[in-house]
C-alpha cells in the first residue's frame, strides 16, 4: 500500500498521488444543469453528488471555482442533478469539456427554474439552491429537492480514472 503523508516541513501533499488514492472510491456520474440569471443554460459533469438529508430533502455537489460555468451556477437559484445510466458515457464526456453551448444538440426538457433535464437519465433531482459553502478551491452547493423522478437502469460509475458499470453482488448475506 502506498502511503501519502503530510510532512511537517512540507505543507502540501503530492496531488497526483492523492487524486489516485481518492479515485479508489467509486462514485456515480451526474450532469448538473442550471439556467443562469440571464437564461443561459449550463451543464457540468460531476461525481461529487451526495445526499445530505431526507427531512428536509437535501443534496449536495461541488464545483471548482475556476470552472467556466461557475459564475452561472453561483448566481442561479435552482439546479438539477441528472443521474447518468451506464450507456451515457458520451454525455458525461460531452459535459466535461469546454464548449460555448453545452446543451446544443443534447435532448432535454425544462425542469424547475428552467434547469435542463437530460433525456434518458436514470434519475433527476430538481432543486432550489439552499446554500453555498466554501470548500478549498471548490464551492459546495446544497439544494433542497422539490421534485424527483427515476426509472430502472444501471448507473454509470467512475473509479480509478475509468468509467465502469456496477455489478450486483450475489451473496445474500451481503445484500
Amino acid at each position: 500500500m502506498q502511503r501519502i503523508l503530510l510532512e511537517p516541513d512540507n505543507e502540501t501533499l503530492d496531488q497526483d498521488l492523492l487524486r489516485r488514492a481518492m479515485g479508489r472510491f467509486v462514485t456515480g456520474v451526474t450532469v448538473v444543469t442550471t439556467c443562469g440569471p440571464e437564461g443561459k443554460l449550463e451543464g457540468v459533469t460531476a461525481n461529487s453528488f451526495s445526499t445530505v438529508s431526507l427531512e428536509p430533502p437535501l443534496v449536495l455537489w461541488s464545483l471548482g471555482r475556476k470552472s467556466a460555468s461557475f459564475a452561472s451556477f453561483h448566481a442561479a437559484s435552482h439546479f438539477a442533478i441528472n443521474i447518468l445510466g451506464c450507456e451515457q458515457v458520451d454525455i458525461s464526456r460531452h459535459f466535461s469539456t469546454r464548449q460555448p453551448d453545452k446543451l446544443a444538440g443534447i435532448a432535454h426538457e425544462p425542469g424547475v427554474g428552467g434547469c435542463p433535464l437530460l433525456a434518458n437519465t436514470i434519475a433527476h433531482f430538481e432543486c432550489v439552491r439552499d446554500s453555498v459553502i466554501d470548500g478549498g478551491d471548490h464551492s459546495i452547493f446544497i439544494g433542497r429537492v422539490v421534485r424527483a423522478s427515476f426509472r430502472d437502469g444501471d448507473p454509470l460509475v467512475f473509479s480509478g480514472g475509468r468509467y465502469q458499470r456496477s455489478v450486483a453482488l450475489t451473496d445474500p448475506a451481503v445484500a
